[in-house]
């Protein structure tokens, strides 16, 4: 039935009535409560069950992506074969482009952190603390990729912060799900070969004091691997 049907000719539409005004506010209120309902319990779920970053002794997933100071375009390349379909037509590994971050490049050189961010709040941050840490530790490989966010904003961030080492960007954010990304940052610390090494430093507690223990003690693993002994 239309809105107009039923009613006596000649008489206008009647205001809406109140209980009608009080049903439209009480469905959008409850609207509103269960998405807020469904986030954090998303959220809990993922905070109980120790699933954010890769586990420790599992290898990190393959990618490449842009260097964010490049030209170059296009989706993160996370394929493991050859014409894997929307993840690229051939392996990540085997992508060597110079605008391009190759994962499997850095880690096959040494010990790697890697960054994890998003453009907001006081993620990239986490930039000018692997900047400060890495002077420490000379010959580490080190990397970061933002997680979507504006391409411009962070050309100019890693320009401003001078950054020596080399910064991805996965504008379309399919790195959050394959690296169960549940905090920002996320800072994952992986030995020679691509196997993690420990869990990963999440949010706030990822400070300078923080990386350069954890640094220390992917280094330590790194030089015993070698055979050399620890310094």
């Amino acid at each position: 039935m239309s809105p107009s049907e039923g009613r006596p000719p000649g008489r206008h539409a009647p205001a809406a009535a109140p209980h009608h005004q009080a049903s439209r506010y009480l469905w959008f209120a409850g609207l509103v409560a269960l998405l807020v309902f469904v986030f954090i319990a998303a959220h809990n779920i993922a905070g109980s069950s120790g699933a954010a970053g890769i586990p420790p002794g599992q290898r990190i997933p393959p990618f490449a992506v842009p260097l964010a100071l490049g030209a170059l375009n296009g989706d993160a390349n996370i394929a493991t074969r050859a014409n894997e379909g929307a993840a690229g037509r051939v392996p990540a590994c085997a992508v060597q482009l110079v605008q391009a971050l190759n994962v499997c490049d850095l880690y096959d050189r040494g010990p790697l952190v890697l960054a994890l961010f998003v453009d907001a709040g006081s993620c990239p941050s986490v930039l000018a603390e692997l900047q400060r840490t890495a002077r420490s530790f000379p010959g580490l490989q080190i990397d970061a990729v933002a997680i979507t966010g504006d391409r411009g904003a962070l050309r100019s961030l890693v320009r401003g912060e001078r950054i020596g080492f080399p910064v991805g960007y996965d504008h379309d954010g399919v790195l959050a799900d394959l690296y169960r990304v549940s905090s920002c940052p996320q800072v994952s610390f992986v030995d020679r070969g691509g196997v993690v090494g420990e869990p990963a430093l999440l949010g706030n507690a990822v400070t300078t004091a923080a990386l350069r223990a954890r640094v220390g003690q992917l280094v330590a693993r790194a030089r015993t691997a070698a055979g050399r002994p620890a310094a």
